[in-house]
């Protein structure tokens, strides 16, 4: 006596398996952990190569700072003529023409923003004339100081400057 029972994996074209696709044996072995352990080493390796260049910087980029003479980095809080002498110079020691180098009030006050182009010497004299004081109950305060390279430059302001100290004598 035969059956009329048909077999469910049977592999003719007409009695196609209705179980679970775990089961299905006709795929390609291993294809989807293949696939994720792909995934996983391309996602990595392309993290450490884009962390490689990170690192890396801008190319050509210089960066520019001031540098103050020697007896100008202290200055009286109450002194109406008070001239400090800064100058714009590279990483390298060179220096920068036509910078502008910008004093803001940090914890010293400071009647509004001074500025002075540096030229072609590289030095710019910045005035204060009574423009920086100090609070009631300060003896000691700082100017806060920063460079803008010129434009058409590849030069960046992006490390801390060194800072005037307003003192109270």
């Amino acid at each position: 006596m035969t059956s009329k029972r048909i077999d469910s994996d049977s592999t003719d074209g007409t009695n196609r398996s209705r179980t679970s696709f775990a089961r299905d044996d006709r795929a390609i072995e291993g294809l989807p952990i293949r696939l994720v352990i792909a995934l996983v080493v391309g996602v990595a390796a392309l993290a450490i190569m884009l962390n490689m260049l990170g690192g890396i910087g801008s190319v050509g980029d210089t960066e520019v700072t001031v540098k103050i003479a020697d007896d100008d980095q202290v200055i009286d809080a109450d002194d109406g003529t008070a001239t400090v002498d800064a100058y714009a110079m590279d990483e390298n020691g060179n220096n920068v023409s036509d910078a502008t180098i910008v004093a803001t009030a940090d914890s010293a006050q400071l009647d509004g923003v001074l500025d002075e182009s540096t030229g072609d010497d590289n030095h710019a004299e910045l005035d204060f004339d009574g423009a920086q004081s100090l609070r009631a109950d300060q003896d000691m305060g700082t100017i806060q100081l920063e460079v803008i390279p010129p434009s058409d430059s590849n030069y960046i302001d992006e490390q801390p400057n060194p800072n005037i100290r307003v003192v109270a004598r």
